[in-house]
């Protein structure tokens, strides 16, 4: 069953330069066509994500 990160603990670093990291680790389990299989995310998740996902950022709560 294929996920998406939207939170990560370890560091990464932004294209501006930015080091980013959140206090855990956080999924979200998608069908083949890339929708959400859930219906709410609990919790920040990364600009990037919200970006690529609109449907993750709709979910946020």
């Amino acid at each position: 069953m294929p996920a998406v990160i939207v939170r990560e603990h370890k560091p990464w670093r932004r294209k501006d330069g930015v080091y980013m990291y959140f206090e855990d680790n956080a999924g979200v389990i998608v069908n083949p066509n890339g929708e959400m299989k859930g219906s709410a995310i609990i919790g920040p998740i990364c600009k990037e994500c919200a970006d690529l996902w609109a449907s993750a950022a709709k979910a946020i709560v």
